[in-house]
């Protein structure tokens, strides 16, 4: 196996720091620095980019960034006992990486980075989709990061690509699609990990588009696509009564049958029932 810089090899710095992975923090490590660096090239040319990484643990994508030549990389880390970690690889690449060890929620990485930004994360299990809701839904747009590189785990990535029709069609397909260009870049079995998982991952590459696909206000689409899709074997009159009261006269001047059920509805049609519901 091919080193991909003069640091130890993984399963040594997680033995001398002792870095069991906590469950309670969603980890599950790569150790095979050349599969972090496979990831890290799924991110595209680093080499003009700011990148920012969630949840670097022992530092195995951090290290496939950094030798894929990313022009900064900033770490944001919840777990304290990586710090020594991530000092020795900023040792190793000199005033290229940075970190905070916190709460990702609560870091402006505006504050770190100069854009362009790319983000690329083997995410926490716990707080991936989260943080990727928060991504796609900015009170602006464009974001400040151009791409996103994220590793979830499969039954998660498939989601955010769905078609309608599918039963993986929801919630994150239509707020990925609706502002980027998205694809699934590459899968992993539960064995690449430390501990191995019991689900299969894949990490996604969603590219920002310069403005939505269709016009909507972000706000009112997140309420509709989320009351749609939190009922969803219900038909749309039923679960979007909530939204507004006249609910079927927007459905039906959105071109929306009221009879249809969420999964049945694309995503051109729905920013057209948030346009509907915005015009009070």
């Amino acid at each position: 196996m091919a080193q991909i810089d003069t640091l130890p090899p993984l399963a040594d710095v997680i033995a001398e720091n002792q870095l069991s992975a906590k469950k309670s923090l969603g980890q599950n490590f790569l150790l095979d620095l050349n599969l972090t660096a496979k990831i890290a090239r799924q991110a595209g040319s680093l080499t003009d980019c700011d990148v920012l990484e969630i949840g670097p643990g022992p530092g195995g994508l951090t290290r496939g960034l950094l030798a894929e030549g990313a022009r900064r990389v900033l770490a944001i880390e919840k777990d304290p006992r990586c710090g020594p970690v991530l000092d020795q690889i900023s040792a190793a690449y000199p005033d290229r990486l940075s970190y905070v060890i916190g709460d990702a929620l609560d870091v402006n990485p505006l504050e770190h980075l100069t854009p362009p930004i790319r983000i690329a994360a083997n995410l926490p299990y716990n707080v991936g989709t989260e943080l990727l809701v928060r991504w796609l839904t900015p009170p602006e747009w464009p974001p400040f990061w151009s791409s996103l590189t994220l590793m979830f785990q499969r039954e998660v990535a498939m989601r955010i690509v769905a078609e309608p029709g599918s039963k993986a069609y929801g919630r994150l397909a239509v707020l990925a699609q609706w502002r980027a260009d998205t694809r699934i870049a590459m899968s992993l079995p539960p064995e690449a990990f430390t501990p191995a998982p019991k689900v299969h991952s894949a990490v996604v590459h969603l590219t920002a588009l310069p403005k939505p696909r269709f016009e909507a206000d972000a706000k009112v689409l997140s309420r509709v696509v989320a009351a749609g899709f939190n009922q969803r074997r219900k038909m749309l009159r039923a679960s979007l009564k909530g939204v507004a009261p006249d609910i079927e006269d927007r459905l039906i001047a959105a071109g929306i049958k009221p009879t249809e059920r969420a999964e049945t509805v694309g995503l051109e049609q729905f920013c057209a029932l948030a346009r509907a519901v915005a015009a009070g």
